[in-house]
C-alpha cells in the first residue's frame, strides 16, 4: 500500500506535469514494466495473463505511450441498478441509445475500484455510468441485450469517475476522455467486507458504499475474462476505449438487501440522483482480479439530429 509521505518525482505528460511514487513502477518502466518484477510481488498470483497481450507504442494527446496499461492486482464492487430509459437518455449524447431490459426501463452502475499494483501505481476510483447499444447496430434492443450477457461484454458510457492520483486523471481525462477528477477516495475490499468513499471539494461526503461481500469463487487465470467498451468524445471525435477484465476470485448476489449507499453532496451523487434509480438487481464483487485498458481508437457513431 502507499504511504503518506512516499517520495515522488516530477514526470511530464504531453506538457502536463504530475508527480508519481519514486522507484514506483512508472518512475522505473514507463509502462514497459518488467513482468517477471511483477511475477515476484508477492500481491500478484501471476502474469500469465499480460504476457499474452504485448503492448505497442501509440501516438496519443498525452504524447507517445504504450498500450494496454495493466493493472496486475485490483478488486472492484459494481451495483447494477434498474432506471427509466427517460433519465438515461436525458444524460446521454445524442448519438447513444439506452440498452434495455425491458420497455422503458435500462441499467445504471455505481461501481468502487482498488489498483494495489498497476504501471501507474496504486490508486483508487469510482463510477457511474450507464449501459448503451452498440454504436451502429441495428438489431432491437433485447438482441443486442442478449449478446451481450451471452459474450459478457457489454457497452457504456461514464458519467463520474473521481480517482485519487493525478497521473490517472490527466491520463483518464486528457488520453481517453473520460470525465475523471481528483478527490479523496477510499476503497476496501476483502472477502468479508466492501466499504468506500468519495469525498466532495469541501471533504465532505460525495458517495459512500457498505456491503457485505458475497461469497467468492476461485478462478484460474483466463477462465473468466469479461470486456467493456465505452465510448467517449475526444477533441470532438467519437472513440471506443475496450477493457479487459480477468476475475481471479469473485462473487455476486441478486437482488442484495444488506448494503448501505448514501448519497451526500457532490458530482458523483448529483449523476446517481439524475438517474433516478429504481432498485438495485445485483451486487458484483471481485476481491482479487487482473485488468487490460487498451488506448481509445477512433470509432464511428452515427449522428443524430
Amino acid at each position: 500500500m502507499p504511504t503518506t509521505h512516499q517520495a515522488t518525482v516530477e514526470v511530464d505528460l504531453a506538457g502536463r506535469t504530475v508527480e508519481v511514487p519514486r522507484d514506483g513502477l512508472f518512475d522505473r518502466y514507463r509502462m514497459n514494466t518488467d513482468l517477471d518484477e511483477v511475477a515476484r510481488d508477492p500481491r500478484v498470483s501471476g502474469v500469465d495473463f499480460f504476457r499474452n497481450l504485448p503492448k505497442t507504442e501509440v501516438d496519443s494527446p498525452i504524447g507517445p505511450t504504450l498500450t494496454p496499461n495493466f493493472y496486475y492486482r485490483m478488486s472492484s464492487t459494481r451495483l447494477t441498478m434498474l432506471a427509466r430509459s427517460r433519465a438515461i437518455r436525458s444524460r446521454l449524447p445524442r448519438e447513444l441509445a439506452p440498452l434495455e431490459v425491458a420497455p422503458g426501463i435500462g441499467l445504471m452502475s455505481v461501481i468502487f475500484f482498488r489498483y494495489d499494483v498497476c504501471d501507474i501505481d496504486f490508486y483508487t476510483e469510482a463510477a457511474v455510468g450507464v449501459a448503451v447499444r452498440p454504436a451502429r447496430h441495428g438489431k432491437l434492443g433485447f438482441v443486442d441485450l442478449v449478446a451481450a450477457l451471452k459474450n459478457d461484454h457489454l457497452d457504456s458510457y461514464v458519467l463520474s469517475l473521481p480517482v485519487s492520483t493525478d497521473i490517472a486523471q490527466v491520463r483518464g481525462h486528457d488520453g481517453y476522455g473520460f470525465p475523471k477528477w481528483v478527490t479523496e477516495l477510499d476503497v476496501d475490499i476483502d472477502s468479508s467486507r466492501t466499504t468506500a468513499r468519495v469525498a466532495n471539494d469541501a471533504g465532505e461526503t460525495d458517495v459512500a458504499f457498505s456491503a457485505p461481500t458475497p461469497s467468492q469463487t476461485r478462478y484460474p487465470s483466463g477462465e473468466r475474462v469479461s470486456g467493456l467498451t465505452s465510448y467517449t468524445s475526444i477533441n470532438g471525435a467519437w472513440h471506443s476505449t475496450f477493457s479487459q477484465t480477468n476475475a481471479l476470485s469473485a462473487g455476486s448476489t441478486a437482488f442484495p438487501r444488506d448494503l448501505d449507499l448514501q448519497l451526500g453532496r457532490g458530482r458523483m451523487s448529483d449523476d446517481v440522483r439524475s438517474l433516478k434509480p429504481i432498485r438495485t438487481i445485483r451486487l458484483d464483487v471481485i476481491t482479487e482480479g487482473q485488468l487490460a485498458l487498451h488506448m481509445p481508437v477512433p470509432h464511428s457513431v452515427p449522428a443524430k439530429a
